[in-house]
């Protein structure tokens, strides 16, 4: 075994975990965010239309439902972007 890997094997393998998120969005975290916010507002938006077109009230509640609640989450991602005044690529 050489120098160098002992020296690897030697070093210590505690793992530090962050209390906070950084209070920095990246690039790579921006084009996430606007992935979540199309999938999101697309899923509303297909919930929307098929609770309209459902005959089944129990059945049309549940898709209403779903629908809000990606409507939420989209809302969500808006207000984080908002706060770190960073203008949406979607909507």
């Amino acid at each position: 075994m050489d120098q160098q890997q002992q020296q690897f094997q030697q070093q210590p393998t505690a793992q530090t975990t962050m209390q906070e998120a950084p209070a920095v969005i990246t690039g790579k975290d921006l084009n996430y965010i606007n992935d979540m916010m199309a999938w999101n507002l697309t899923a509303a938006k297909k919930a929307h239309a098929f609770a309209q077109s459902c005959q089944d009230q129990d059945i049309k509640q549940a898709i209403d439902q779903a629908g809000q609640m990606h409507q939420r989450h989209y809302e969500q991602f808006l207000q984080l972007l908002q706060s770190q005044n960073q203008p949406p690529t979607y909507q």
